[in-house]
């Protein structure tokens, strides 16, 4: 039976959501549509127009007119004030922005509401950075009567293309730095979750942000996707999602050698040692892999435990996995959500019959919940993992935690580093020598020590290895958004 809770939203009224194409809601080419689903029910929330390659090269068109245009006039100041508006406006509608993605794609209430504080911080933290755009002068580098000077301008069109996981959050990535550097954008959010990313374009669309400097055109990732990927009239690509799309991604972007940045799987170590703050590390361990019901990129999924104390830790991770409350997403004592499609349930809950194969001990968790009918698992947790197995190689993007033993510092940071990825990494020990040394040493974009999860967009956000390339946060973020040129001047 359905949740006994009112899915009634103001956004999802009419017959079906539209694509945002040059400040218009417009059909897709195809008369396409498509149902999106809300998880936590396993029922449609409202049909979605199916964007294609032709929508593309609309968003496109309406994308570069827009940079060529009056767009282009626009000081630092006045796009800097811009922000500022747009910051007051998504305020306003913040509820029902965070309802909404909380319908769309099953993250539920007590987290879609955190995003509030850190939604502001991203729009007024770039809205900073639109007046800090500066070159170089090199007079004093360069030989005989000559100058040289660098100016940086804005890079063109981006193209964005943006995971189901947490749109409320990851379309910011894209928008704030465009709105910040005088680019447009064309944003293509996954089919499974669409809804809060067209609902951001309204907002901003009415805070002022002129047509054809954001465009939304949700559809699938093989044909939309790609013919974004591989646009020849697109300037730069911002992608997450997996490390096999990715490479298609890379592959896509040599059409015109646009610039790419690319942040892609994960399977991140979080390491304990004995002497780290049990309670504290037990609570952030699991937190780092079931927030989200697992479905983040940098989640702690491989938790590397000293020895002396794996089977109590273990256990107490698994205690706090127990204690979440699990349920629709709507519901204000939910703790975790479902997952985000019926795709997602069948490819997480195909890893318990892997680990079973593989001889893992299944600690808590381990089968679907049947709940209203959506897609929900459980916290789970194995034991006995070792680091060859496929839980413990394989990103499984659900809340499954692979516990494996070590002895040594050096054993530890050795398991931690046997793997493809590189996003995200955590340490836990009192030992500050150690948390030092360990962090350094593994191998990874990111590392939290005796904490986990924590992002500001003042802060660079990055990968490396198949996790991928490219900055997210903080002013180097900025720069992939700029394109520098080089002004010689004859002095003589």
């Amino acid at each position: 039976m359905n949740a006994p809770f009112d899915y009634a939203h103001p956004f999802l009224t009419g017959d079906v959501k539209k694509l945002f194409i040059g400040g218009e809601w417009v059909d897709a080419s195809s008369g396409e549509t498509f149902d999106c689903i809300d998880p936590s029910r396993g029922l449609a929330a409202i049909k979605v127009s199916r964007g294609g390659p032709e929508d593309i090269d609309r968003a496109v068109a309406a994308a570069r007119a827009a940079f060529e245009g009056e767009w282009s006039k626009w000081t630092p100041f006045d796009r800097q004030a811009l922000m500022l508006k747009a910051a007051e406006a998504i305020d306003r509608r913040f509820e029902d922005l965070a309802r909404l993605e909380t319908i769309d794609m099953g993250a539920p209430l007590a987290r879609t509401g955190l995003f509030r504080r850190w939604i502001q911080q991203t729009f007024r933290y770039y809205a900073s950075q639109a007046m800090n755009t500066r070159g170089d002068i090199f007079s004093n580098s360069v030989p005989g009567n000559f100058m040289a000077y660098s100016h940086k301008a804005p890079v063109g069109v981006v193209g964005a293309i943006i995971p189901w996981n947490g749109p409320m959050i990851t379309q910011l990535w894209s928008i704030c730095p465009t709105l910040a550097t005088g680019c447009t954008l064309v944003l293509k959010p996954a089919e499974e979750a669409p809804l809060s990313t067209l609902m951001m374009a309204e907002i901003l669309h009415e805070a002022g942000v002129p047509a054809g400097v954001i465009n939304v055109v949700p559809g699938p990732g093989p044909t939309a996707g790609a013919a974004l990927a591989g646009h020849m009239d697109v300037n730069k690509i911002n992608f997450t999602g997996s490390t096999v799309t990715g490479r298609k991604i890379i592959e896509a972007s040599a059409s015109n050698m646009k610039r790419v940045a690319v942040e892609l799987g994960g399977k991140s170590p979080d390491i304990v040692f004995a002497d780290a703050d049990l309670d504290a590390a037990a609570t952030g361990a699991a937190m780092a892999c079931f927030t989200n019901t697992g479905q983040v990129c940098f989640a702690g999924t491989r938790l590397f435990v000293e020895r002396s104390i794996y089977d109590d830790f273990v256990e107490r991770v698994a205690e706090v996995g127990r204690k979440l409350k699990v349920g629709p997403a709507l519901s204000e004592e939910s703790q975790l959500g479902p997952l985000a499609s019926q795709a997602q349930l069948d490819r997480v809950t195909s890893y318990f019959q892997v680990a079973r194969e593989d001889g893992a001990r299944l600690v808590t968790g381990g089968e679907p919940l049947d709940i209203g009918g959506g897609f929900f698992v459980p916290p789970t947790v194995y034991a006995g993992v070792t680091n060859d197995m496929r839980i413990a190689r394989e990103e499984i993007f659900g809340p499954v935690l692979a516990a494996i033993p070590f002895d040594t510092e050096e054993e530890a940071l050795a398991l931690a580093n046997d793997t493809i990825y590189g996003l995200g990494g955590g340490v836990w020990s009192r030992d500050v020598g150690r948390v030092h040394r360990v962090a350094h040493a593994i191998r990874t974009g990111m590392v939290w020590t005796n904490c986990y999860g924590v992002t500001d967009p003042a802060v660079t956000f990055i990968g490396t290895r198949q996790s991928g390339y490219g900055v997210k946060g903080g002013p180097y973020a900025v720069d992939e958004f700029l394109a520098a040129k080089t002004v010689w001047m004859n002095l003589a």
